[in-house]
């Protein structure tokens, strides 16, 4: 039988477990999943097939499994014990499974667990997620999001306007009938960048962080007996454009945003992020030359800040933690 996750939007159908929330993968029906040999669909709406997500211990030679045996537990092991390796980001493994949405399993007469206050299971954002789930389920479940809003983005030819259908057998794509072409899934390329410099007075390492207007105003505070909650303070990033490098994209929107240059570009890691459909491609460069000068547009704060002093970070999972927190850890820094 095949096994899924359950999606409404960007949240997904998770279990309250001792240690955190822990995603639920449903078994799906014969009914649900079964279509004969020649009109077998690489995709219906609302359902879609995801593949073996790798835990980073496969590509990074820094990363030393913590448990050997983590790799060979089945999921539903893992979903059953008490014990789930949430805390072992690095050596989990997310076998091959598939998505559905919570429309689909109700017009596919799917039995759904129940969802209500008390029952234990709930539909929990990805952004909440993402700060305890291993690597590789977090990107699994990002793949899930992107392929399920790609089906419902491209219903209708992009070019004649006619209704699409799917790809068969194993490609990846939704086909006009009229004038054939074919729509694959797309990745959206954008770059975020930790700047570093050694403070000009004390020689502190410091990194530099703004806030952008989609963080939110700081709020005020509804009685003098509470502080206002701090402002989130993150990395630059943009979109890669068309015709421009990865290198030249970094240089644009610093350049664009901060008003400053840089040296010393040098490529981290990347991360599959779903909102959109981005994969976001992390950077670190040094501080070369320059005032900054916010683009107002886009940002509302921008400076230098000692890593002994942060502001607010964005949280653990995402690739701007993992970048401020690579170059916090070199500085003897904890976060």
């Amino acid at each position: 039988m095949t096994s899924a996750f359950v999606f409404s939007d960007d949240t997904v159908l998770c279990r309250q477990r001792p240690n955190g929330w822990w995603p639920v993968q449903l078994e799906l029906p014969p009914s649900a999943t079964h279509l004969d040999e020649e009109t077998q669909l690489a995709y219906q709406v609302g359902h879609v097939t995801l593949l073996e997500s790798l835990a980073p211990r496969h590509w990074s030679p820094d990363i030393n499994p913590t448990s050997a045996s983590v790799d060979t537990l089945k999921y539903a092991d893992i979903l059953e014990s008490t014990h789930s390796p949430i805390d072992t980001p690095h050596t989990f493994t997310a076998q091959a499974a598939s998505a559905i949405t919570y429309d689909y399993a109700i017009a596919h007469h799917i039995a759904l667990p129940i969802i209500a206050e008390g029952s234990g299971n709930a539909f929990v954002p990805y952004r909440q997620l993402i700060t305890q789930l291993p690597v590789a389920l977090s990107d699994q479940l990002s793949q899930a999001i992107q392929l399920l809003r790609w089906q419902t983005d491209t219903q209708f030819c992009s070019r004649c306007a006619a209704p699409t259908i799917h790809a068969k057998r194993d490609e990846r794509a939704m086909v006009c009938p009229v004038c054939r072409l074919r729509q694959y899934p797309r990745v959206q390329p954008c770059v975020i960048t930790a700047i570093t410099r050694p403070n000009p007075q004390t020689g502190e390492m410091q990194i530099l962080l703004a806030h952008h207007h989609r963080y939110g105003q700081q709020k005020t505070a509804p009685h003098l007996l509470q502080s206002p909650q701090p402002l989130l303070y993150g990395l630059i990033a943009g979109f890669v454009e068309v015709g421009e490098s990865l290198e030249h994209a970094v240089v644009r929107e610093v350049a664009e945003e901060v008003n400053i240059s840089l040296s010393d570009i040098r490529y981290v890691s990347s991360q599959p992020w779903p909102f959109p459909s981005n994969l976001m491609l992390g950077f670190r460069a040094s501080y070369a030359a320059g005032e900054i000068v916010i683009q107002e547009d886009e940002l509302s704060h921008a400076d230098f800040f000692d890593l002994s002093n942060l502001p607010k970070i964005p949280s653990k999972g995402s690739i701007a933690y993992e970048l401020i927190a690579q170059i916090a850890n070199e500085q003897g820094i904890l976060l």
